[in-house]
């Protein structure tokens, strides 16, 4: 699976869940530019 596919899954599971970026951030302990970041496909080395 590559990483666009991984961000739409992600943002869908997200949204039927009701959760906001940054709601689902604070829940994994990341930032909520990292979860847009995984949603968006983007990512920097």
């Amino acid at each position: 699976m590559d990483q666009e596919k991984i961000g739409r899954f992600l943002g869908q599971v997200r949204r039927e869940r009701g959760l906001t970026q940054e709601q689902l951030a604070q829940r994994l302990g990341v930032s909520q530019r990292t979860v847009s970041r995984w949603e968006t496909g983007v990512s920097h080395s």
